[in-house]
């Protein structure tokens, strides 16, 4: 089973968010930009209109290890302190590191690509700036 969990903190200058899929095991994340800091039903519009798109992009990026324990039935005080653990570090807007990483990994993804189209760009800059000086040349021969 999978949970989806989305995570909104203040990352200076922006308001980011967090979309976390845990699939029991390994986690799939992907980030978000929002800007100022968004309220409840900015984000619930928000969902309603990306939600779908912003869980693609999130599953078509590399699973990583998760650092989670399996869950079972804890003690209702461990439970307790569990909860309050984790609504601290999502107040300080930490993020778990399985989710750093595939954030991490997905960033990696996108800088390939660009530096690939970025090559490809070159390389035909300079093809057609070699075809317009060869067709000068020619110009220059024909005595025109």
């Amino acid at each position: 089973m999978s949970a989806v969990t989305l995570t909104v903190c203040f990352a200076d200058p922006f308001w980011v968010g967090y979309l976390e899929i845990d699939e029991g095991g390994a986690v799939r994340a992907t980030r978000v930009v929002f800007g100022g800091e968004p309220t409840d039903a900015e984000l619930h519009d928000f969902l309603l209109r990306n939600g779908s798109a912003l869980l693609a992009k999130a599953a078509a990026n590399p699973p990583v290890a998760s650092d989670a324990r399996p869950v079972g039935r804890p003690n209702p005080k461990r439970a307790a302190k569990l909860a309050a653990r984790e609504a601290a570090r999502v107040a300080q807007g930490r993020r778990s590191t399985a989710s750093q990483e595939a954030v991490r990994l997905e960033y990696e993804e996108r800088k390939a690509e660009a530096s690939a189209g970025l090559r490809a760009r070159k390389a035909a800059d300079a093809e057609r700036r070699y075809e317009a000086a060869r067709a000068k040349r020619r110009e220059r021969r024909r005595g025109h």
